[in-house]
């Protein structure tokens, strides 16, 4: 039996689409559709229902799957484990929440080339959700989102995790500093949108019988954010280190506050199956330079500054 035929009869399935498995696989639905012809011809089922609009499974096609889902796992395993890191190939499409623009994307892409230079990326930057929808629907490859997630149709491993902090602009008048809840309800606060973990929790921790619910404005765009901090509108609450250069360059002013922020978690995303090995791969690498630019940044924290002059 020929692997090839295996691997495309998974992604037909996986994807319910004859369309995008081809896309998926950079070929054609007419060479897809004759794959599927050959592996029933040679195992002498019918493993897909051809009476039915969607892509269904015949009790045999069931039970083909299993097999082709291990098959993919362990050719993957086989290929992370043996392979030379001149096998790790193939273009990925990959996604990133703007939070990892602004941190270590570039390291990434940088330490990409020089250790797979077989590997080719093209990375598209959009908000979470929108990534989330792609990697389901095959559009993209892996992706570096807010996480992880228990979602049974993608593997989602931690990358990093980032101190939230409460920002504005220096001539912002907030008050005197730790900030109370009172104090911080006082400004609109700026911050990522309805469904994430700052919008939820400082709505559920600022609402009061007296003044009702805060003055919260939410946007996907980190940078939109930061502009509208920047420019007096309110307090943002971003990670600082997504901001780093704002904060150094004096544009925007850590606020001590009473309230304690959890930290915001991003993950890596992936469909299992097809160039699982690369995914694997690159996982791994990301992680490491994940780790290395949270550390740096802890310790330059750390660190006592010299004395001027």
């Amino acid at each position: 039996m020929n692997f090839k035929s295996l691997e495309v009869f998974y992604w037909v399935v996986n994807f319910s689409s004859f369309n995008k498995a081809a896309a998926k696989l950079h070929t054609t639905q007419p060479a897809v559709s004759q794959r599927i012809a050959s592996l029933e011809k040679e195992l002498g089922i019918k493993a897909l229902d051809r009476n039915s609009r969607a892509v269904k499974l015949t009790a045999k096609g069931r039970v083909l799957y299993g097999y082709a889902e291990r098959f993919m796992a362990l050719h993957a395993e086989m290929m992370l484990k043996v392979a030379e890191e001149q096998a790790i190939s193939g273009v990925i499409r990959l996604g990133v929440a703007e939070t990892i623009v602004h941190t270590w994307l570039v390291e990434f892409l940088e330490q990409c080339r020089k250790r797979y230079p077989n590997v080719i990326i093209d990375f598209v930057v959009d908000i979470t959700p929108t990534l989330r929808e792609e990697l389901k629907s095959g559009g993209l490859d892996m992706a570096f989102l807010l996480g992880p997630l228990n979602d049974d149709e993608l593997i989602e491993r931690p990358l990093c995790s980032y101190e939230l902090n409460f920002l504005s602009a220096p001539s912002l008048k907030v008050g005197k500093e730790p900030l109370s809840n009172d104090a911080v309800a006082r400004h609109p606060l700026i911050t990522f949108p309805k469904r994430t973990y700052p919008y939820t929790f400082l709505h559920r921790e600022l609402t009061t019988p007296e003044h009702g619910a805060p003055r919260i404005f939410t946007n996907w765009s980190l940078s939109t954010i930061v502009r509208m901090a920047e420019d007096g509108y309110g307090v943002c609450v971003v990670p600082r280190l997504a901001v780093l250069k704002e904060v150094e360059q004096g544009r925007l002013k850590v606020r001590q506050a009473q309230m304690q922020l959890r930290d915001l978690s991003f993950a890596v995303a992936y469909a299992p199956g097809s160039d699982q090995q690369t995914k694997e791969a690159l996982s791994e690498l990301a992680g490491e330079i994940a780790r290395a630019s949270t550390l740096g940044h802890r310790r330059r924290r750390r660190s006592p500054r010299a004395p001027a002059g």
